[in-house]
């Protein structure tokens, strides 16, 4: 079959003018047809691919299990992928990962089953980004009134203690000038009163502020965290922010599913992973590894490390509070509003040390069948 893919000049000629990335794989996984569109999209000839597996052109961790996908279906007939369109990652000849929409078709030639995949890249076309743009549209409305939440609680913290001052002050004022029995004081003593009665409004109104936004609930349907993960870095890599870098991931089947709002938790990664490269902005070795398991307690812990040059302790110790930060132009929300999000999840997070040089960062979230059976 190989051979007739590769010769027949009429098959050829149609992939040739298909305009996404088009490439044809046998059962096992075996590459048969390779599009020019495929070859400019990766930077492989046809020629060196034909007959290669097509993991090839994939970034960890579907490059170690794709085999696996395809015997389960062949097992099964169980299809997760195929017939359905997904935002996914890819790896170009030169190692750089980036996003892409993947579609599979299903097919049988000559008596042999083949899959046909149709790739678009998502950061050079933008007539084609239209999902990652309502990926996109979520994440930010979420973080917008994550923000929001977090700057008007903050606010509100810091407002209470100079309104309790001036509370305090009026007070003495008020017992100084009761000392003095004349009218002029009298008069002085009714305007601080007045001014005592509006401090007073503007805490309760602080109070109510505060409340309203501790009872936000999150919308937490199960998700297997995997899939949350990848369309994760396809967002943060969807404006290159990880050229040159070299990423890895690592997924517990055990840990799979979760008890989350996938957007909110997208608004989690995305932000620990644009951290991460720009926290390797200086360093000559770019890493940052991404995984998951299952803990004792029914949770999913998802740790995500990079190999930047780590925490400042000043900044360690106040890593989640609001209005730290170590970047210029930053206001200091981001890992604040992740500390929210997970928290409202029935989370952790926390920092330590990352085995590869720089900052992992971890998170639980609680695992569904857990829920399932309470």
């Amino acid at each position: 079959m190989k051979h007739r893919f590769r010769d027949d000049i009429y098959f050829r000629s149609i992939i040739d003018t298909v305009p996404d990335a088009m490439i044809v794989i046998d059962e096992t996984g075996h590459i048969l047809a390779f599009s020019h569109a495929a070859e400019k999209m990766f930077g492989y000839d046809s020629d060196e691919l034909i007959g290669e597996n097509v993991n090839t052109l994939m970034p960890s961790p579907d490059r170690e299990r794709h085999d696996g996908y395809l015997e389960r279906y062949r097992e099964t007939g169980e299809a997760r992928i195929i017939g359905k369109g997904r935002v996914t990652s890819a790896r170009r000849r030169d190692g750089v990962t980036f996003p892409i929409d993947l579609s599979i078709g299903e097919a049988e030639v000559e008596g042999a089953r083949v899959f046909t995949g149709f790739i678009r890249d998502l950061t050079e076309r933008a007539e084609t980004t239209k999902r990652l743009h309502v990926l996109q549209a979520e994440l930010a409305h979420v973080a917008r009134i994550s923000q929001m939440g977090t700057l008007a609680t903050s606010i509100a913290h810091e407002l209470n203690q100079p309104l309790a001052a001036i509370t305090n002050y009026v007070d003495a004022a008020s017992s100084l000038l009761a000392q003095r029995g004349d009218s002029e004081a009298s008069n002085v003593r009714q305007a601080l009163a007045l001014c005592a009665d509006e401090v007073i409004r503007a805490g309760d109104i602080i109070r109510h502020l505060r409340e309203f936004i501790r009872h936000g609930e999150t919308e937490r349907v199960h998700a297997r965290i995997g899939h949350v993960i990848e369309e994760a870095i396809a967002l943060a890599l969807a404006d290159g922010a990880g050229t040159g870098v070299a990423l890895s991931v690592r997924f517990d089947e055990a840990a799979e599913d979760v008890l989350a709002d996938r957007v909110q938790i997208q608004q989690v990664l995305v932000n620990l992973l644009r951290n991460a490269t720009e926290a390797m902005a200086d360093t000559r070795s770019k890493t940052i590894e991404i995984m998951t398991r299952a803990t004792d307690d029914q949770m999913t812990e998802v740790v995500v490390a990079d190999s930047g040059p780590g925490l400042e302790p000043r900044i360690a110790r106040r890593l989640f509070q609001p209005f730290e930060t170590t970047k210029p132009s930053g206001m200091g929300l981001g890992l604040s509003i992740c500390h929210t999000i997970v928290d409202a999840h029935g989370g952790r997070i926390w920092a330590e040390p990352s085995p590869i040089g720089g900052t992992a960062f971890h998170f639980t979230l609680p695992r569904f069948e857990t829920q399932e059976g309470s």
